[in-house]
C-alpha cells in the first residue's frame, strides 16, 4: 500500500506490526519465508511476516532520524547525505557498506545450499536486500577497473540556475550543502565511476546466488525478481542522491526471470509502466494466491506474456526529507505529473523531453491536461489530512 496507508510515511516512521507483507500471505499459504539484508523496518518488529531474518539491518531502528517539516533547515549531520560522498569518492577494500553486503550475500547463497538440502518440503521465498550501490561512492579496486574513467560521461543536464529549479529541487541543493560546495568535473567523474563500479559488485553478488540455484537444480523452479529502491541523480540538475521524482531518481530495474517453463516466447522488455506497489500482487499471483483487494498495485505477471491494451497509470507519494508538504506524483502515458500545494505543479512530456527541462505548467496548450491530472491527484489523496496525520 502506499505509505500515507499505513502510517510509514519516510525511512524513520515506524512500519506497523499489525499490517500484514506478502510475507505474511505467502506464508499463510505454506511457504517457508527467509529474509536476508537492509529493510528499514523502524519499529520492535522485524520480521514482519518472514519466518526468520538472517543478518541484522544496516540501520537504525528508532526513531533517531526524522525529519521536521517544520524546520525544512533543520539537519542530522551525524547521518544525512551531503556532498562528501562526492568529495570523497575513489577505491576503497572496505566500508561498512561493502562490509554488509558481503555478509548479507554470505547467508544468501548458504541459504540456498540450505534450501536445496533440506527435508522441508514447503515451497520458498526469499529476500536479499544489499544496500549498494547506494552512496558513500566507494567501490572495490576489482570493480573499479571494469570500467575507463575518461569514457564516464558527466551528466547529461548540468547545474539548473536557481530560478530554472523546481522548489523541492531548491531545497535539495541546500540540504545535501551542494549550493555551497563547489565539485570539479573530476569529482563528479570519480563518484559516477564509483556508483557504476557497485552496480558491477551488486551483479556479481546476485551472479553468485542464481550460480547457485543452477548448480542444485533449483534454477528451472524458482522465479526471480530484482528491483531496486531508488535511484541516484549522481549530478545530474546538480542534484545528487534520491528524493526526488526525477526519472535518475525515480526510475529504476525491475527484472524477472521466470522458469524455463513460464517463458513463453523468451526475453522482451516491456514498456508499460510498472511500479514497487506491483511486486506484492505479483508474488502472490506467482504462488496462486487472491490479491487483497486493499493492495494499491496490479501483478505484472499478464504483461510477460504479451502486450495489454490497457494504459497503466502509475502513483506515487513522497513525504520525506525536506518535503515541506506532501509531494504526489501520477505517471500515465508519456506525462508526468508532480504537485504539491506549497510548491505547486510540475508537468513533463517525457517521450518529447526525456530530460524533463520543460515544465507545461502554465503553457495554454497543456490546460486541459493539468487540470486532469490535479483532478486526478485530488481525487486519489487528501493533501490536508495526510499533512496533518
Amino acid at each position: 500500500q502506499l505509505n500515507s496507508k499505513i502510517g510509514a510515511y519516510d525511512n524513520a516512521s515506524e512500519f506497523p506490526a499489525s499490517v500484514p507483507t506478502f510475507a505474511h500471505h505467502l506464508r499463510a499459504a505454506g511457504y517457508q519465508t527467509s529474509l536476508v539484508g537492509k529493510m528499514h523496518f523502524v519499529g520492535p518488529d522485524q520480521l514482519h511476516g518472514y519466518e526468520e531474518r538472517l543478518t541484522t539491518d544496516i540501520y537504525p531502528a528508532d526513531f533517531g532520524w526524522t525529519p521536521n517539516w517544520g524546520d525544512p533547515d533543520g539537519r542530522f549531520d551525524w547521518w544525512f547525505h551531503n556532498m562528501d560522498s562526492v568529495a570523497h569518492a575513489g577505491i576503497a577494500d572496505a566500508s561498512n557498506q561493502l562490509d554488509y553486503d558481503d555478509d548479507v550475500a554470505h547467508h544468501a547463497i548458504r541459504k540456498l545450499r540450505d534450501l536445496a538440502r533440506t527435508s522441508d518440503d514447503r515451497p520458498w521465498m526469499m529476500t536479499a536486500s544489499f544496500t549498494h550501490p547506494h552512496d558513500p561512492y566507494v567501490a572495490r579496486q576489482a570493480f573499479w577497473d571494469l570500467y575507463d574513467h575518461d569514457a564516464i560521461p558527466l551528466p547529461t543536464t548540468g547545474l539548473l540556475p536557481d530560478d530554472e529549479n523546481d522548489p523541492h529541487s531548491r531545497r535539495l541543493r541546500h540540504v545535501i550543502g551542494a549550493d555551497v560546495t563547489d565539485v570539479s568535473d573530476e569529482q563528479v567523474r570519480t563518484a559516477r565511476h564509483a556508483y557504476l563500479a557497485n552496480i558491477s559488485y551488486v551483479d556479481h553478488q546476485v551472479g553468485e546466488m542464481l550460480d547457485v540455484l543452477e548448480r542444485h537444480g533449483m534454477d528451472d523452479d524458482t522465479e526471480v525478481i530484482f528491483t531496486a529502491d531508488h535511484g541516484d541523480m549522481l549530478g545530474e540538475r546538480g542534484l545528487w542522491y534520491k528524493m526526488s521524482y526525477f526519472e535518475h531518481a525515480c526510475r529504476i530495474p525491475l527484472i524477472v526471470r521466470r522458469p524455463e517453463r513460464e517463458r513463453g516466447t523468451g526475453p522482451a522488455t516491456i514498456s508499460s509502466h510498472v511500479s514497487l506497489l506491483d511486486i506484492a500482487p505479483t508474488l502472490l499471483d506467482i504462488a496462486g494466491i487472491e490479491t487483497p483487494t486493499v493492495m494499491d498495485g496490479a501483478s505484472v505477471l499478464p504483461l510477460l506474456h504479451g502486450p495489454v491494451d490497457e494504459e497503466r497509470t502509475i502513483v506515487g507519494e513522497y513525504l520525506g526529507e525536506e518535503a515541506v508538504a506532501p509531494i504526489f506524483m501520477v505517471r500515465r502515458g508519456p506525462w508526468k505529473f508532480v504537485w504539491s500545494q506549497p510548491d505547486g505543479a510540475q508537468l513533463y512530456d517525457l517521450e518529447r523531453d526525456p530530460h524533463e527541462l520543460v515544465n507545461l505548467v502554465g503553457d495554454a496548450d497543456f490546460t486541459d491536461v493539468v487540470a486532469d491530472f490535479t483532478r486526478d491527484v485530488l481525487r486519489r489523496w487528501d493533501p490536508d489530512a495526510i499533512d496533518a496525520e
